[in-house]
């Protein structure tokens, strides 16, 4: 049911956006990047990103998402909704803030192999710095994190994914 809700929610922000002025989206990602400020680094492999960018909501920068990303090892993929906006034109930055779900552990308790997410359903913050190669398309280096920010318990590892993706304008 959860899920549904969630796809639900993720078709009516994208179904609301003007259609010409979307955008389709893809990235390559570094799974699970060690990080000073985690406790994650576990699982491997890279993941492939496709999605999404619907045109501004009216006159905000805001914009919606929906992506999803598959993982080459066969470790957590996920897909995930949210809001971005974009600061700058031709250089600029892209903060976003979304939920995500996934098909790895949502145990509780840490897992050698595998990280336990502890929920189904998590945050994912994100920032890019991008810059525009011509009227269609730019290029953007962007973090993902995802995590359910302690709210489901005191062990949190969370997940850091930094890579590259290219947006294509409809």
């Amino acid at each position: 049911m959860k899920c549904a809700a969630f796809l639900a929610a993720a078709l009516f922000m994208v179904a609301s956006a003007p259609a010409s002025a979307g955008e389709l989206l893809g990235g390559v990602y570094v799974h699970d990047v060690k990080l000073p400020t985690d406790l994650s680094g576990i699982e491997r492999g890279l993941d492939l990103q496709i999605g999404y960018r619907g045109g501004r909501i009216a006159r905000t920068p805001l914009q919606p998402y929906i992506f999803g990303a598959l993982n080459t090892a066969g470790q957590t993929s996920y897909a995930a909704v949210g809001l971005s906006a974009k600061f700058g034109r031709t250089l600029y930055v892209r903060p976003g803030l979304g939920i995500a779900i996934h098909n790895g552990s949502a145990g509780k308790f840490f897992n050698a192999r595998q990280i336990a997410f502890g929920s189904r359903v998590l945050f994912e913050p994100e920032i890019a710095v991008g810059t525009r190669i011509n009227d269609r398309l730019s290029i953007e280096a962007s973090w993902i994190h995802m995590s359910h920010a302690q709210l489901f318990g005191g062990e949190n590892p969370g997940i850091d994914n930094l890579g590259v993706r290219l947006n294509l304008k409809l």
